[in-house]
């Protein structure tokens, strides 16, 4: 009957439709694991997780070096960025700034700035919670701290060929451990390598926690 055919098309319909709307999941989302999908051109942010600081030492190690108690990220997701789950996110990191920074480098007096170059760089997030910042080509990654010194002030450079860090649903955190700097020019009162050490959460997009599916 008529009735009979309906019903045997919605049953076989049914599971087809939930198999595509899971499909249709995004790397990044909202509102949870397998939640909203966060839109091209969504702004990304998030400053150092409750309770933590940014640290570069002068060795993976040691506590000599540079701590902030403030630093905060933009990020924008690109066009076609936000692919199906798996799969990886592309972002373009906009901005990003460190500030309430001091040091405990013997000679040094304090940390007068620290400016992180050549930006925008491009950052990508893999479903298995990845995360990679590269530079653009050509360019490499770039900061430069200038250190208030008994002899004035001194700038130091430090570089580093791309980064690496974690992203967790946990605590929606992206979190950068020892990641490794050379001193590229600068006085002998700037350490000749930089290991950073930053966590970074909520990341948030429209005032909304973001996931990693």
């Amino acid at each position: 009957s008529l009735l009979t055919l309906t019903a045997a098309v919605a049953a076989l319909t049914l599971p087809m439709t939930i198999s595509a709307s899971a499909a249709d999941v995004a790397v990044l989302t909202t509102g949870g694991v397998g939640g909203t999908n966060v839109a091209d051109g969504a702004t990304l942010t998030a400053s150092l997780a409750s309770g933590t600081t940014a640290t570069l030492y002068s060795s993976s190690t040691g506590t000599s070096g540079i701590s902030c108690t403030a630093s905060t990220f933009t990020a924008t997701v690109a066009t076609g960025g936000n692919p199906t789950a798996p799969g990886t996110a592309t972002e373009s990191l906009d901005a990003h700034t460190f500030s309430g920074c001091t040091s405990n480098v013997v000679g040094v007096l304090g940390v007068s700035s620290i400016t992180v170059n050549n930006l925008p760089y491009t950052t990508t997030v893999a479903s298995d919670g990845t995360v990679t910042v590269t530079p653009a080509s050509g360019s490499t990654i770039q900061t430069t701290i200038v250190l208030s010194t008994l002899l004035g002030s001194i700038n130091c450079v430090y570089q580093a060929a791309s980064l690496s860090g974690t992203a967790d649903n946990a605590d929606n955190s992206i979190a950068f451990t020892n990641q490794a700097f050379t001193k590229t020019s600068g006085s002998s009162l700037c350490f000749s390598s930089g290991y950073w050490t930053s966590k970074y959460a909520p990341v948030t997009t429209g005032g909304e926690a973001v996931y990693v599916n």
